[in-house]
């Protein structure tokens, strides 16, 4: 289970009661906590970030693969860029909060805007940058280390034949009001992938709706 940018396991998975959900179906779950979040240390160098699925790596050399795995935005993005290099390490992966942006070169406009709302600079309207810098003051979290990964430098973008190649049964789930939509062409880049569509739900509430916990339980369910 791998978290998103501003969370960690703890307060991801583990807090909510997702874990346990998991776990009361028989699956053995691994946190991982990326680079900058939760217990993993926290440098304040973007350049420090230039590997950002390095810690799903290291607990995949603990286990057999292919093995199942989640992953919410930041998480998704780090799964897949471990998936490009390593197409069979996944069995089931399900990625949330992700949209056809990852076909495109990344948007350094609205890398600044999401900055902005960090440095406290967002102007009042722009409610996403707002929400962004709140998560980012949020708990134990520390804004330089989570402003760092913003400015990280970016692995290339996704190619199509990258995806095509992933082994994977692929879900995608997203909010129909995500800021991520669309998602159509993503999807349509895995051999073996099915959306959902969460309703009246954005970003920041995706892993709270019902309908995400009903996707991820049947998707995770075993025997399989």
């Amino acid at each position: 289970m791998v978290h998103g940018w501003a969370g960690s396991h703890l307060e991801t998975w583990r807090k909510p009661g997702l874990e346990q959900l998991l776990v009361d179906q028989g699956r053995t779950v691994v946190g991982v906590d990326l680079l900058g979040h939760g217990t993993n240390l926290k440098p304040h160098d973007p350049h420090e970030y230039g590997d950002i699925p390095n810690p799903i790596r290291e607990q995949l050399t603990k286990f057999e693969t292919p093995v199942d795995a989640v992953g919410f935005s930041l998480g998704a993005i780090a799964l897949l860029q471990l998936a490009r290099h390593q197409p069979d390490c996944f069995r089931r992966l399900m990625l949330v909060g992700v949209g056809n942006g990852l076909l495109e070169p990344d948007d350094e406009t609205e890398t600044a805007r999401i900055v902005s709302g960090i440095d406290g600079l967002a102007p009042t309207n722009d409610i996403v940058a707002r929400q962004f810098g709140t998560y980012a003051r949020s708990g134990d979290n520390d804004p330089r280390a989570l402003r760092a990964i913003l400015l990280r430098p970016r692995a290339e973008q996704f190619k199509v034949e990258e995806l095509q190649n992933i082994g994977a049964e692929v879900r995608l789930v997203v909010g129909d009001k995500d800021f991520v939509q669309p998602v159509e062409r993503l999807a349509g880049c895995f051999k073996n992938c099915r959306t959902t569509i969460l309703k009246n739900c954005d970003h920041f509430a995706t892993l709270d709706h019902f309908g995400f916990i009903d996707a991820m339980l049947e998707f995770f369910a075993k025997p399989r």
